[in-house]
């Protein structure tokens, strides 16, 4: 009997098609959606609320709630930036906002147009509307390992954004490797500090595969005491304001790793790989996950034990 939960979020049809050359479809995004809360995803990135000129891929995020069904149990995430961003998520009916702030003002300026500081004062400003309409609230440190601009990120300078961060009570904190950089002797340094610091505080990790140590930042979190982590399937994605940035840790890839050490996820692994492949065929071209190649194991698990 599986003795660990970890829960998955999955952010593809949210930063894993942000990055994307092309625009793709409404209708498209509401099957990648409905496929994948069909293999168990309970909680997942639909949307980012934010200035449709700067990311196009997200410009019809009402579009794709007012379409989505709403089975019980499942939670919709709306990305949001600034309280514009917010209010139209909120319009949009999302269950739950996921607030973004950068660890270094170069990276928080070219995203989102202010600075770290400006950015944190809008979450604290954002969180207790959130809670007011009871809608789940957490946020993101991102950049927490490292910025394109300003180079490597002491982890004091993330446990001091936590810090504050956390004054605006929200259900999770969560690190993210926004630009692959990060190893997992970094990833388990900066869990041991944060709980340290904020030991009530449930904390996400969110990691991307830009140097190929994504899978293992992801264990170095599972072990390190995360509850949560993101993934994306088929591992797309990637940050449009970050040079060579590529794309998140792939769904299958981290279930076929978790499902194998005995710790469950809910999600089905097969269907997982499906939905890959299915995406490999709306784009025309490869994902970079390697079980949409490789297939799953017998030993493999699908799914809760």
């Amino acid at each position: 009997m599986t003795s660990r939960t970890i829960e998955i979020v999955e952010v593809g049809p949210r930063d894993g098609l942000q990055n994307e050359p092309g625009v793709f479809p409404t209708s498209a995004k509401v099957e990648f959606i409905n496929r994948v809360v069909a293999a168990g995803t309970r909680r997942l990135e639909a949307a980012s609320f934010v200035n449709p000129k700067r990311v196009p891929q997200m410009a019809d995020a009402e579009d794709v709630m007012k379409a989505l069904p709403r089975p019980a149990g499942v939670r919709y995430i709306g990305l949001v930036l600034n309280r514009r961003g917010f209010d139209r998520a909120a319009a949009a009916g999302c269950h739950e906002i996921g607030m973004v702030v950068f660890a270094t003002d170069t990276f928080n300026e070219r995203n989102q147009g202010v600075t770290t500081r400006e950015s944190i004062d809008d979450w604290l400003a954002i969180a207790p509307a959130a809670h007011a309409a009871g809608i789940r609230a957490q946020v993101t440190i991102s950049g927490a390992f490292g910025c394109p601009f300003e180079g490597e990120v002491a982890p004091e300078k993330v446990i001091a954004i936590a810090r504050a961060v956390a004054d605006g009570n929200p259900v999770e904190i969560a690190i993210a490797d926004t630009i692959g950089v990060g190893v997992p002797s970094q990833v388990t340094d900066l869990l041991r500090r944060l709980q340290g610091v904020l030991p009530h505080m449930p904390l996400r990790a969110h990691f991307h595969n830009t140097r190929n140590t994504g899978i293992a930042n992801a264990y170095a979190a599972v072990e390190g005491g995360a509850s949560v982590i993101d993934a994306s399937v088929g591992g797309i994605g990637g940050c449009p304001f970050a040079p060579a940035a590529t794309g998140n840790i792939p769904t299958e890839d981290l279930l076929y790793m978790l499902e194998r050490m005995g710790i469950a996820t809910g999600i089905d692994l097969d269907r997982t790989i499906a939905t890959g492949r299915w995406l490999q065929q709306q784009f025309g071209r490869p994902v970079p996950g390697m079980l949409v190649k490789a297939g799953s194991f017998p030993g493999a698990r699908s799914g809760a034990d």
